[in-house]
């Protein structure tokens, strides 16, 4: 009897065993991936033999010392010719002035110079009119350019104006009747006359443009879904960052940057709540979103292919497939089609100087 009794014992105790094995290892199996501690320099193990000085260890390549030059040159076999490339890309786009292609200008005239000092304290505070951007700009009597008035100059000539339209729509009449107020009270303060264009046809030509605007603004998103385990916030960021993401400013928003400068080539976005939450290491995420906002990423920083290669690259690192917004996944025939799609909307852009990327694009589809 005794031997039954340890017997049915052992059996259970067995059992139980099995049962808390089972679910420790469906928790470790359920849980988050986490990212991986990195290395840091003084972390990194160190090589257990370095050659001597002048030496080489065997199969090692010996590579010729050059000297740094100072003449101007650019050796092609050294760091500064990827700096000196580097140094050009980066060369920020000078921001235009006002431009009749998306703006309503009203020229003010002048009797005599005005102060910078006299044009800042004239200028409305409000720099909108409605919901579009409203705008001063004066003729510097020095160096005859455009620009926005400057403490210490002096201008022969303003130019008040409000933007056609952008993501809000198209100017109206009630904005234009505002514009109109605005600029009116900017001249009386100046002793200026300023002279506007006819309304009918301004709120026109907005809606022309909006309607263009409206049928080539293109915001391409790619989701990545996880096909097994789900992610904690950190593996998501992890990852991104080994792809070139940057963390934004707004929990959950990361950001691949261009170059150049100016505005980033892609978004990538996750559960801003799981970015936030008390324990985000133990919240599960199963998909992030890449975001291409088209116009306002240089055609030149080929954005499309870097939309695609992230996502190939994030869904092979993170176990995850590519799918559109109904749930489908995304093939590489599919991403032949919308990148040739894309290519014929650049070159309406162009053909429309409102080149993707460029200031009056940004201005436009914004």
């Amino acid at each position: 009897m005794m031997s039954l009794q340890i017997g049915l014992a052992v059996a259970g105790g067995l059992v139980l065993a099995g049962v808390v094995a089972h679910t420790a290892w469906s928790a470790r199996k359920n849980k988050p991936k986490q990212p991986t501690p990195e290395l840091t320099s003084d972390q990194a193990p160190e090589p257990e033999h370095q050659p001597a000085a002048g030496s080489a260890a065997p199969g090692d390549v010996m590579h010729e010392r050059h000297e740094p030059r100072f003449d101007g040159a650019v050796d092609q076999d050294s760091g500064l010719a990827a700096l000196s490339a580097l140094a050009a890309m980066m060369v920020i786009e000078k921001k235009p002035g006002l431009d009749a292609l998306i703006d309503v200008i009203a020229p003010v005239l002048l009797e005599s110079h005005v102060s910078g000092e006299a044009a800042l304290v004239a200028i409305p505070a409000t720099r909108r009119v409605g919901s579009k951007p409203f705008a001063v700009e004066g003729c510097n009597a020095g160096t005859g350019e455009w620009e926005f008035p400057a403490v210490g100059q002096r201008y022969s000539a303003f130019q008040c104006g409000v933007q056609l339209a952008n993501r809000m729509g198209a100017l109206n009449q009630i904005e234009y009747s505002e514009f109109v107020m605005k600029t009116q009270a900017f001249a009386d303060a100046i002793g200026g006359e300023p002279e506007f264009p006819e309304m009918l046809d301004e709120v026109a030509r907005a809606r022309e443009l909006d309607q263009f605007a409206s049928a080539h603004d293109a915001q391409l998103s790619f989701t990545v879904r996880a096909l097994q385990t789900a992610w904690s916030p950190g593996y998501v960021q992890q990852s991104a960052a080994r792809c070139g993401f940057v963390a934004g400013s707004i929990p959950g928003r990361m950001a691949l940057p261009a170059m150049h400068g100016g505005a980033p080539i892609l978004g990538l976005v996750f559960d801003t709540q799981a970015a936030i939450a008390e324990d985000p290491e133990q919240t599960a995420l199963r998909e992030i979103t890449l975001v291409l906002d088209v116009p306002q990423v240089l055609r030149a920083a080929q954005p499309f292919v870097r939309l695609r290669e992230s996502a190939i690259a994030l869904a092979a690192s993170m176990d995850g497939a590519i799918i559109d917004d109904n749930g489908n996944v995304i093939h590489g025939d599919a991403m032949d089609v919308i990148g040739s799609e894309l290519e014929k909307l650049y070159d309406t852009l162009d053909g429309r100087e409102l080149s993707a990327g460029s200031v009056l694009a940004r201005r436009l589809f914004s």
